[in-house]
Protein backbone atom coordinates (compact mmCIF):
# COMPACT_ATOMS: atom_id res chain seq x y z
CA UNK A 1 0.00 0.00 0.00
CA UNK A 2 2.91 2.24 1.03
CA UNK A 3 4.64 1.80 -3.15
CA UNK A 4 0.81 2.82 -4.28
CA UNK A 5 0.81 6.42 -2.05
CA UNK A 6 4.79 6.34 -3.37
CA UNK A 7 3.89 6.05 -7.02
CA UNK A 8 1.00 9.11 -7.22
CA UNK A 9 3.75 10.97 -5.51
CA UNK A 10 5.14 12.08 -9.47
CA UNK A 11 1.51 12.99 -10.58
CA UNK A 12 0.90 15.01 -7.46
CA UNK A 13 4.03 16.96 -8.03
CA UNK A 14 2.85 17.77 -11.53
CA UNK A 15 -0.64 18.57 -10.84
CA UNK A 16 0.94 21.37 -8.64
CA UNK A 17 3.36 22.50 -10.97
CA UNK A 18 0.91 22.80 -13.54
CA UNK A 19 -1.90 24.75 -11.48
CA UNK A 20 -2.13 28.04 -12.34
CA UNK A 21 0.20 30.24 -10.24
CA UNK A 22 -1.66 32.43 -7.33
CA UNK A 23 -2.47 35.71 -8.31
CA UNK A 24 -0.63 38.92 -6.98
CA UNK A 25 -2.15 40.65 -4.29
CA UNK A 26 -3.56 43.82 -6.05
CA UNK A 27 -2.09 46.96 -6.02
CA UNK A 28 -2.44 49.17 -2.73
CA UNK A 29 -3.50 52.34 -3.54
CA UNK A 30 -1.57 55.43 -2.61
CA UNK A 31 -2.37 56.79 0.49
CA UNK A 32 -3.15 60.35 0.91
CA UNK A 33 -0.69 62.80 1.96
CA UNK A 34 -0.59 63.50 5.85
CA UNK A 35 -0.43 66.32 7.46
CA UNK A 36 2.58 66.07 10.32
CA UNK A 37 1.03 65.15 13.51
CA UNK A 38 1.99 67.86 15.56
CA UNK A 39 4.14 66.81 18.47
CA UNK A 40 2.69 67.99 22.02
CA UNK A 41 5.25 68.56 24.83
CA UNK A 42 3.79 70.43 27.54
CA UNK A 43 7.56 70.59 29.50
CA UNK A 44 8.22 73.22 26.63
CA UNK A 45 6.66 76.65 27.05
CA UNK A 46 5.41 76.83 23.45
CA UNK A 47 3.02 74.09 24.31
CA UNK A 48 0.85 75.85 27.22
CA UNK A 49 1.27 78.72 24.57
CA UNK A 50 0.21 77.67 21.72
CA UNK A 51 -2.92 75.86 23.61
CA UNK A 52 -3.72 79.75 25.15
CA UNK A 53 -3.25 81.62 21.80
CA UNK A 54 -5.67 79.13 20.08
CA UNK A 55 -8.32 79.84 22.96
CA UNK A 56 -7.54 83.54 21.92
CA UNK A 57 -5.05 84.80 25.24
CA UNK A 58 -1.97 86.60 23.93
CA UNK A 59 1.01 84.87 25.74
CA UNK A 60 4.61 85.77 24.88
CA UNK A 61 7.76 84.78 26.46
CA UNK A 62 8.88 88.21 28.99
CA UNK A 63 11.63 86.39 30.03
CA UNK A 64 14.51 83.41 29.59
CA UNK A 65 17.02 82.03 31.26
CA UNK A 66 19.08 78.68 31.40
CA UNK A 67 16.75 77.42 34.34
CA UNK A 68 13.51 79.27 33.76
CA UNK A 69 10.94 80.91 31.53
CA UNK A 70 8.24 83.88 32.12
CA UNK A 71 5.33 83.78 29.80
CA UNK A 72 3.10 86.78 30.04
CA UNK A 73 -0.54 86.14 28.89
CA UNK A 74 -3.60 88.51 28.79
CA UNK A 75 -7.18 87.99 27.17
CA UNK A 76 -10.00 89.74 27.36
CA UNK A 77 -11.40 88.10 30.87
CA UNK A 78 -7.69 88.16 32.61
CA UNK A 79 -3.55 88.72 33.02
CA UNK A 80 -1.22 86.62 34.17
CA UNK A 81 2.16 85.26 34.29
CA UNK A 82 2.92 81.25 33.51
CA UNK A 83 6.96 80.61 35.33
CA UNK A 84 8.52 77.22 33.82
CA UNK A 85 11.05 76.40 36.51
CA UNK A 86 13.49 73.52 36.81
CA UNK A 87 14.09 73.92 32.72
CA UNK A 88 17.36 73.01 30.36
CA UNK A 89 17.81 75.70 28.09
CA UNK A 90 14.64 77.06 28.01
CA UNK A 91 12.92 73.92 27.93
CA UNK A 92 12.39 70.41 29.57
CA UNK A 93 10.63 72.48 32.29
CA UNK A 94 9.51 70.32 35.51
CA UNK A 95 7.23 72.29 37.13
CA UNK A 96 4.90 75.90 36.17
CA UNK A 97 3.53 78.16 38.51
CA UNK A 98 0.32 80.09 37.58
CA UNK A 99 0.44 83.37 39.12
CA UNK A 100 -2.66 86.66 39.07
CA UNK A 101 -2.72 89.66 41.40
CA UNK A 102 -5.94 90.53 43.02
CA UNK A 103 -7.97 93.01 43.43
CA UNK A 104 -8.75 93.77 47.29
CA UNK A 105 -6.86 93.61 50.40
CA UNK A 106 -7.78 90.65 52.09
CA UNK A 107 -6.02 90.03 55.51
CA UNK A 108 -3.76 87.52 56.64
CA UNK A 109 -6.45 85.49 58.41
CA UNK A 110 -8.99 85.63 55.55
CA UNK A 111 -6.23 84.96 53.20
CA UNK A 112 -5.47 81.47 56.02
CA UNK A 113 -9.42 80.68 55.61
CA UNK A 114 -9.42 81.11 51.80
CA UNK A 115 -5.93 78.40 51.72
CA UNK A 116 -7.58 75.95 53.73
CA UNK A 117 -11.21 75.88 51.77
CA UNK A 118 -9.47 75.27 48.32
CA UNK A 119 -7.68 72.07 47.22
CA UNK A 120 -5.96 73.51 44.21
CA UNK A 121 -5.41 77.12 44.57
CA UNK A 122 -3.36 79.20 46.64
CA UNK A 123 -3.62 83.51 47.96
CA UNK A 124 -0.38 84.49 49.19
CA UNK A 125 0.06 88.22 50.28
CA UNK A 126 2.81 89.43 48.06
CA UNK A 127 5.86 91.90 49.67
CA UNK A 128 5.22 94.65 47.78
CA UNK A 129 2.06 94.48 49.32
CA UNK A 130 -1.34 93.39 47.25
CA UNK A 131 -2.76 89.72 47.34
CA UNK A 132 -1.91 86.76 44.14
CA UNK A 133 -3.49 84.02 43.67
CA UNK A 134 -1.41 80.58 42.51
CA UNK A 135 -1.35 77.71 41.03
CA UNK A 136 1.28 75.21 39.71
CA UNK A 137 1.79 71.34 38.90
CA UNK A 138 4.60 69.36 37.58
CA UNK A 139 4.78 68.70 33.87
CA UNK A 140 6.13 65.25 33.10
CA UNK A 141 6.88 64.26 29.09
CA UNK A 142 3.90 61.95 29.42
CA UNK A 143 1.43 64.94 29.97
CA UNK A 144 -0.85 65.32 27.16
CA UNK A 145 -2.42 68.28 25.76
CA UNK A 146 -5.26 66.97 26.71
CA UNK A 147 -3.93 67.25 30.19
CA UNK A 148 -2.97 70.78 29.99
CA UNK A 149 -6.30 71.69 28.77
CA UNK A 150 -7.44 70.52 31.87
CA UNK A 151 -5.05 72.46 34.26
CA UNK A 152 -5.55 75.54 32.36
CA UNK A 153 -9.13 75.15 33.35
CA UNK A 154 -8.60 74.52 37.22
CA UNK A 155 -5.96 77.76 36.41
CA UNK A 156 -9.32 79.36 35.34
CA UNK A 157 -10.98 77.98 37.70
CA UNK A 158 -9.02 79.37 40.10
CA UNK A 159 -8.80 82.74 38.90
CA UNK A 160 -12.78 83.06 39.37
CA UNK A 161 -12.85 81.63 42.65
CA UNK A 162 -9.89 84.17 43.93
CA UNK A 163 -11.76 86.88 42.41
CA UNK A 164 -14.87 86.30 43.98
CA UNK A 165 -13.10 85.92 47.39
CA UNK A 166 -11.10 89.41 47.06
CA UNK A 167 -14.41 91.37 46.04
CA UNK A 168 -15.72 89.91 49.30
CA UNK A 169 -14.23 87.70 51.68
CA UNK A 170 -16.22 87.67 54.47
CA UNK A 171 -19.07 86.41 52.06
CA UNK A 172 -17.38 84.08 50.15
CA UNK A 173 -15.78 82.37 53.29
CA UNK A 174 -18.55 82.12 54.91
CA UNK A 175 -20.51 80.31 52.23
CA UNK A 176 -17.29 77.99 51.70
CA UNK A 177 -17.50 76.82 55.10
Amino acid sequence: MSRHRLALLPFALLAIAAAPAPKAPPKAEPKPAQTPVEVFDARDPRGLMSILDTAGAKAQTSQRDDDAVLVSVTSAVAAFSMQFVGCAGGRACKAVLFDSALEGAPTTAQINGFNQASAMCRVVQARAGGAHVLYSTLLFGTTTRADAVTHLAAWQGCLADARDFAKDPVRFLAEAA
